[in-house]
């Protein structure tokens, strides 16, 4: 079967080496918090001026002055910190972040990566800090499904929508496999619940394997 949200950010979690500074986007990437070991060393930048934060907070532990830059009340850690906007851009630009998970509504098979406008007349863009992530992390993961409500491929030969940044997606997770994608194109790295020869099929492109 495909991975669930909470499956899918678990793959996630595993594969972020341990003691990196990390940044997870808005919206599902923020599940990965849910999942780090704290043994790992792992701390969590958000863009809108926090270090080493911690999970979402429920119940008691809400506190609506606290929050990551999706406006969702998170927890600290020991040792948190904060500071200004400006500051937590500067690290974000400056090449201090080692892993941003970012989502995406397309990313190309060489890492291109479109998150901020599907081009739609009606649809609302949201840049926020997605340009500055994606050209400052050192790595740059995708977590996504793999295809959109209309049944279309995510993981695409070249983006069709405005494009956030190029050649900057190093993996992509989704609820049916990871994929590794570079200037060799796509490489399918673990699946779940379905064949490589199936994902070809539902894919527009070449797949290989390690």
């Amino acid at each position: 079967m495909p991975l669930t949200p909470h499956e899918l950010a678990a793959v996630v979690a595993r594969d972020i080496p341990p003691f990196s500074y990390v940044n997870l986007g808005i919206g599902q990437p923020t599940k990965v918090a849910e999942h780090l070991r704290p043994e790992s060393g792992i701390v969590l930048h958000t863009e809108n001026g926090m270090l080493n934060m911690g999970p979402a907070a429920v119940g008691d532990e809400v506190d609506p002055d606290l929050t990551n830059a999706g406006k969702v009340p998170v927890t600290e850690l020991p040792g948190a910190s904060y500071f200004h906007h400006a500051d937590s851009f500067m690290m974000m630009r400056g090449g201090h972040l080692d892993v941003c998970v970012l989502g995406a509504f397309q990313v190309s098979a060489v890492g291109d990566l479109a998150n901020w406008h599907t081009g739609a007349p009606d649809a609302i863009p949201a840049v926020g800090g997605a340009m500055d992530l994606a050209i400052g992390a050192k790595q740059v993961f995708v977590l996504m499904t793999l295809l959109d409500k209309q049944g279309r491929p995510k993981l695409v030969p070249a983006c069709t929508y405005p494009v956030t940044a190029l050649g900057c997606v190093s993996r992509v997770y989704t609820d049916h496999a990871v994929f590794d994608v570079g200037p060799g194109g796509a490489v399918v790295r673990e699946t779940f619940g379905v064949s490589v020869d199936e994902l070809r099929g539902w894919l527009d492109m070449p797949l290989t394997q390690p």
